[in-house]
């Protein structure tokens, strides 16, 4: 399948009329095999680090690590947007934000996104030229755990101050993460910006997976994931068949 790559307005233009369907990438393969099925945002996240790295959390994703596969998905998807994750305090403040976006961008990148409230980060970023797009609910990389956010009325006020802090600030899409649903459609209708959830129920403009998680690619997922096929299952089995095939003289 070809595809016209997607710009951050014609994202921008999808909210309340066409649902966005987004996954996660890291690798030349995978990216091609999301584009050949139409996929229309790759989100090369900082959840590198722990499906593909080994790390036990994202902070120990360094801006390199990003670009390296900011470069492979690129390679792999020459005709989708892809957005470049920040990885923990590479977006610390405005320069530095700056900096590390058009590494991002040299990369391969057309967007990028940021985690919380960094208002001032983001209207640094969109003056000078980059496609911002925000994050709030669950925040991975400052969260001391993965439970859902947003139950209690004082934080579910927070994340919905913050959504609209982040559109304010010129963010163009704005991801929501593992929080309830009606606060999600809360927010949706709230904010001019189309809403990707993740964990964060049906009423998002899109919905964004991670690409492990989505093809059963490890040995446990977040609780709000679906797996769509078992490729752990698939690869370890083909492994014992030519373990088999070797030790046994057939190969």
């Amino acid at each position: 399948m070809t595809t016209k790559k997607l710009t951050a307005e014609a994202l921008w233009r999808m909210k309340s009329v066409t649902p966005i369907p987004m996954l996660t990438a890291y690798t030349t393969p995978v990216a091609r095999c999301l584009e050949n099925a139409g996929v229309a945002v790759i989100l090369v996240g900082d959840t590198v680090g722990m499906v593909e790295m080994g790390f036990d959390s994202t902070r120990h994703v360094t801006i390199e690590h990003m670009q390296y596969h900011i470069g492979a998905v690129r390679r792999g998807a020459p005709n989708t947007h892809i957005i470049g994750d920040y990885p923990y305090k590479a977006d610390r403040d405005a320069a530095t934000a700056l900096k590390n976006a058009k590494f991002m961008l040299e990369a391969g990148a057309d967007s990028v996104k940021l985690e919380g409230p960094k208002y001032d980060v983001i209207k640094h970023l969109v003056k000078n030229g980059i496609n911002v797009v925000g994050h709030t609910g669950l925040t991975p990389q400052t969260s001391t755990n993965f439970k859902q956010v947003g139950r209690e009325a004082a934080d579910a006020e927070r994340i919905v101050n913050e959504a609209i802090g982040i559109e304010k600030a010129g963010a163009y899409m704005l991801v929501l993460e593992h929080i309830p649903e009606r606060l999600a459609e809360k927010i949706t209708h709230t904010v001019k910006i189309p809403t990707i959830g993740i964990g964060a129920g049906k009423e998002c403009d899109g919905q964004v997976l991670v690409i492990n998680d989505a093809i059963g690619m490890g040995d446990k997922w977040p609780p709000f994931s679906r797996q769509y096929a078992h490729v752990s299952k698939t690869i370890t089995e083909a492994a014992e068949t030519f373990v088999s095939q070797v030790k046994g003289g057939s190969y």
